[in-house]
């Protein structure tokens, strides 16, 4: 903003101090909650003690110690920072986002954190990834649930965009929850992505989605989301360039009237 034309008093920079140092303080607690989160988020992993015959990492969910195998071989199959994020938030708020007993629902599930910690909660998930990723979360899901959850985890194949249909018709499949963590980046597949989004997401649905943040194309498919979709920011974790979000379709009636009436 200009300053030409406005004579100020020192009555003025008076009153305008105690905003800036309040600008100052709200930044710095901004950042000291983000560090502290961060770190309340982070470890929760942990490494083997011993040298073991297979090769895995470790986190600590519901107070019990989850066992995660890797394939570095494979993208999908490798944990990622968003996964831990969305798997914390769901255990420390379940005053606000009670999975037991829900109906659920993970895209692009990997490695399987996210599948195990919403089962550990008590929900009946369905655990969705390509062909190629199902056998390393398949492992990690038994493993890591057996035994120790109400509902058995289903683990099965859904390619974006393909079929979803036909794997999940409406009149049968209802979701109260669709998970995603760090679905979104620089794959060729986004515009496939939110047609699933679109189709899962049914009155009632909620989606808790979280992202890393890298290159435009994240931040032009949440702009995109928008067009379809309610967003809510939960999280913003500037330390891990990782943003956590609730999500739940715009009423299409509404949309379409305002347009007609346009």
């Amino acid at each position: 903003m200009s300053c030409l034309g406005h004579a100020f008093s020192p009555s003025d920079m008076d009153a305008r101090q105690p905003k800036a140092t309040e600008d100052s303080s709200t930044k710095q607690g901004d950042v000291a909650v983000d560090a502290e989160l961060a770190k309340a988020i982070m470890s929760r992993r942990f490494h083997p003690s011993a040298i073991s015959p297979e090769t895995w990492e470790g986190y600590i969910f519901s107070d019990v110690e989850i066992r995660i195998k890797e394939s570095t071989d494979l993208y999908g199959a490798v944990l990622w920072p968003s996964a831990m994020v969305l798997g914390h938030f769901l255990e420390t708020n379940q005053d606000k986002f009670n999975l037991a007993h829900k109906n659920v629902i993970e895209l692009g599930a990997g490695t399987g954190l996210v599948t195990i910690v919403s089962s550990l909660l008590g929900a009946k998930v369905t655990s969705t990834d390509l062909p190629d990723v199902l056998g390393n979360l398949q492992y990690n899901v038994t493993c890591n649930t057996k035994g120790r959850c109400k509902y058995i985890p289903v683990v099965t194949e859904l390619i974006w965009g393909q079929n979803v249909a036909e794997h999940f018709p409406c009149a049968t499949h209802h979701f109260d929850y669709i998970l995603a963590a760090d679905v979104v980046y620089a794959h060729p597949y986004l515009n496939e992505l939110m047609d699933t989004f679109d189709y899962l997401c049914q009155d009632g649905t909620q989606i808790l989605w979280a992202m890393r943040f890298r290159l435009d194309p994240e931040n032009s498919f949440v702009d995109r989301f928008q067009q379809h979709f309610h967003l809510e920011e939960l999280y913003d974790l500037p330390s891990l360039s990782i943003k956590l979000y609730r999500a739940w379709r715009k009423d299409k009636r509404t949309k379409d009237h305002k347009e007609a009436a346009a």
